[in-house]
């Protein structure tokens, strides 16, 4: 069978007996890292009497035949650097790979950033999304925040300390003004969890926090989309144009502001002038 394993996220302590027996007993392990592997080993006082395989992005896909083969006859653990298998990272093609060929797989659980994160975030627990690392460019960013803005469930996001500062502007810039949380460092020793608005927490980063870093949004309440054709907005696109902005130019940015249809918009303005 597969054996997934889930390995701690920063503080050893937190590895399950399970974890240890089965680091210690196995004849087979595919690691994300064999290197973070064997130092995980020497730091739980565990020895390795198993072959490894290296699985992690760039070779899962050679490699799925091989672990196959063995796990029909053999046991094989699955360990990724840190955390769950398969969650952000490699382990799922192998998986999906073992259930079509009738492979029994099965979890050894242990700790989640995911779940640490949202614990400590004070924000609605009952219904949550994982969207994994938010993209590294700022389009595609605002893209996806776009995609959410109006999903109730809190959301949940890998980021690194570099980007956090500007994905929390973008999160302000396209979600509103919501509740959020930034953990850094989970269950280490800088441990560190901020809490506050995204426009409050994009100036708390802008000194560039360290370490591994997992941000928490609440979820949208009740986002009311404005008619393209209120006065409202038709005023905010005839002020840009005064202010030097082409007639595209304008309606672009309030319709990315108020997340209505860029084409409907000009249509409505166009409208409106002739009326005029």
């Amino acid at each position: 069978m597969l054996i997934l394993a889930a390995t701690p996220i920063g503080n050893l302590s937190d590895a399950s007996a399970r974890l240890i027996e089965h680091l210690g007993t196995v004849k087979y392990i595919a690691a994300e890292d064999t290197r973070t592997l064997l130092k995980l080993a020497r730091g739980l006082k565990v020895t390795l009497d198993a072959k490894l395989f290296s699985l992690h992005e760039h070779n899962e896909a050679e490699r799925v035949a091989q672990i196959l083969e063995i796990a029909l006859t053999e046991d094989v653990l699955v360990v990724s650097d840190a955390g769950m298998p398969t969650v952000s990272d490699p382990g799922f093609v192998l998986v999906r790979a073992a259930i079509e060929a009738g492979i029994e797989v099965t979890v050894i659980p242990g700790p989640s950033a995911v779940l640490a994160a949202l614990a400590v975030s004070g924000l609605p627990t009952d219904r949550f999304s994982f969207e994994g690392f938010l993209p590294r460019k700022a389009g595609e960013r605002k893209k996806l925040f776009q995609e959410l803005l109006t999903d109730p469930r809190t959301l949940i996001f890998f980021e690194s300390p570099h980007r956090i500062s500007q994905s929390l502007k973008d999160a302000q810039s396209v979600l509103g003004e919501r509740r959020a949380s930034v953990s850094r460092e989970l269950t280490k020793k800088f441990e560190q969890t901020v809490r506050g608005t995204l426009s409050e927490l994009a100036i708390w980063a802008e000194e560039e926090p360290r370490g591994e870093i997992v941000l928490v949004i609440s979820g949208a309440t009740e986002v009311i989309i404005p008619d393209v054709h209120s006065p409202d907005l038709l005023a905010e696109v005839e002020q840009l144009r005064s202010s030097g902005l082409s007639l595209k130019q304008s309606v672009a940015v309030v319709a990315a502001k108020h997340s209505v249809s860029k084409s409907e918009l000009y249509q409505a303005v166009l409208d409106n002038r002739t009326k005029d």
